[in-house]
């Protein structure tokens, strides 16, 4: 599994994860798209964009694997705004299965995300 250095590890002052720190030895936590309803709290969607913003900062438009990203908020993003790169041949088992941001909706959906004077990496 691969360790995304310089990726931060969770959102700043609470403890929502963006990262875990080693492999499941049960198995993998399989990838699937969560529904995101109206109705979520503030603070999860403050922090999907700031998962965004992080994608976006470390990855920007190209293709990246899974690795040590955390799949539960992954799952938030999953075939909406972070899509299968090949998804002919994604598992959504496998730590080396390939995404990417589709910048298009993740625009729409996380405008902050894409702001050059976001805070969130000052």
């Amino acid at each position: 599994m691969i360790k995304h250095r310089g990726f931060p590890s969770r959102f700043p002052g609470t403890e929502h994860q963006f990262t875990i720190r080693r492999a499941n030895p049960k198995g993998v936590t399989p990838l699937k798209a969560r529904e995101r309803y109206r109705d979520r709290k503030s603070v999860d969607k403050k922090v999907d964009g700031a998962f965004m913003a992080a994608l976006w900062h470390h990855f920007g438009d190209q293709e990246f694997e899974r690795g040590n990203l955390d799949a539960g908020r992954l799952n938030w993003l999953l075939g909406r705004e972070v899509v299968a790169a090949d998804p002919e041949n994604f598992d959504p088992e496998d730590y080396e299965a390939l995404l990417r941001i589709d910048v298009d909706k993740a625009m729409v959906s996380f405008p902050e995300a894409f702001d050059p004077d976001n805070p969130m990496f000052d």
